[in-house]
């Protein structure tokens, strides 16, 4: 592994705030969007519009995730999202912005954090606003799709499968008004809350050093957030498998797995308490 003392250094009684992305939680088993794997399967996820303007793209949404859920909620914290946790909870990461929806770093500890693009574990209706537990939906969805229980397919990074004959799936409706539903997630062509974003910059422009972990950064949605630290003068780490879109502005990189580096870095920042923690 590629030596984490200059990254160590930089933290080292630094107020830190960080940034994730999907390939921390690759080494949980969620495939990422963007790692050696995604040019074979290459896809087109749903985009908003389509989602509220059709019942065949519901249709499609709803039958793909409701294979690919229960690998989704059987997935756990990894050695990466643990470590992050030990650092907040010694005090040294502040905030945790995540990029991801996959709920894994609350599974981990972290309590201090912004989910930018929500969570797949909950359900929103797009009529009352009603918001209820993806698990509850999907032993209704499994009460009106039999056929489907049990089936199995190639898991996608959204939290579903690769599925093309969806057009026999029934959807449920919200159980409070009868209205669509749809995961409580940011899809492509709707824009993340505002609100997300503001506590989000707010916790970089008080922070000494922004650190990224597992994200190329690629989307503009995590991007800004390196934009705005290198503005202002915050320090920026960056951990990742790959290049980044962020290389350039960082004071430090490390190409090597989130799960190899992040434990080793709270391990010296917290006297080894994550070894203690974890065991």
């Amino acid at each position: 592994m590629e030596s984490v003392q200059p990254l160590i250094d930089l933290l080292a009684g630094r107020r830190v705030v960080a940034l994730t992305g999907a390939g921390l939680s690759t080494e949980s088993g969620i495939p990422d969007y963007r790692g050696p794997e995604t040019a074979r399967r290459a896809r087109n996820p749903i985009r908003f519009a389509d989602f509220v303007a059709n019942e065949a793209g519901r249709q499609r949404y709803w039958a793909r995730s409701f294979i690919g859920w229960p690998r989704m909620a059987a997935a756990r914290p990894n050695a990466g999202h643990r470590a992050l946790a030990a650092l907040e909870s010694a005090g040294v990461v502040r905030g945790l912005i995540t990029q991801n929806v996959d709920r894994l770093h609350d599974g981990a500890g972290s309590k201090e954090r912004v989910e930018l693009h929500g969570a797949l574990a909950e359900v929103v209706c797009l009529g009352c606003g009603d918001i209820s537990p993806r698990s509850d939906l999907q032993a209704r969805l499994a009460g009106l799709n039999p056929g489907f229980v049990g089936a199995d397919a190639e898991t996608a990074p959204d939290g579903d499968v690769e599925l093309e004959h969806t057009a026999e799936f029934r959807v449920a409706g919200c159980q409070a008004c009868g209205g669509h539903l749809k995961p409580h997630v940011v899809f492509f062509g709707e824009g993340v809350p505002r609100h997300r974003v503001e506590r989000s910059y707010a916790w970089v422009d008080a922070a000494d050093v922004l650190l990224v972990a597992g994200t190329s950064l690629t989307v503009f949605s995590g991007f800004r957030f390196v934009k705005r630290a290198a503005a202002a003068g915050v320090q920026i780490a960056i951990v990742n498998l790959g290049e980044t879109r962020g290389d350039s502005l960082a004071q430090v990189t490390v190409a090597a797995p989130t799960g190899e580096v992040l434990p080793a870095l709270a391990d010296a920042l917290t006297g080894g308490s994550l070894a203690c923690a974890s065991g």
